[in-house]
């Protein structure tokens, strides 16, 4: 429900609500009463949501990465590098 009330008084103290002199639009400001739809749990979802779009593109890498074997040959490179270095050779 929205009820118009003005924010300066209205020239010669006529009053636009009970049919007097018309206000300025600027005049004019809209009060909405009511309560505000609580917010207070939009974030908390928004970050559970972010969490699952992450955790679903890191399972997809995961799988990938799993069945072409990349993973096994960059580890197994660097193992080598790092224990040829370590050898000294």
């Amino acid at each position: 429900m929205t009820i118009l009330s003005t924010n300066a008084a209205s020239p010669e103290g006529a009053n636009p609500l009970s049919g007097g002199t018309s206000p300025s639009a600027a005049a004019v400001t809209p009060i909405v009463r009511g309560r505000r739809r609580n917010q207070s749990g939009q974030a908390t979802a928004e970050y559970a949501l972010v969490l699952l779009g992450a955790a679903a593109v890191a399972l997809l890498i995961v799988a990938w990465a799993t069945k072409t074997n990349l993973v096994n040959e960059l580890f197994d490179s660097v193992m080598n590098s790092v224990l040829g270095k370590a050898a000294g050779k």
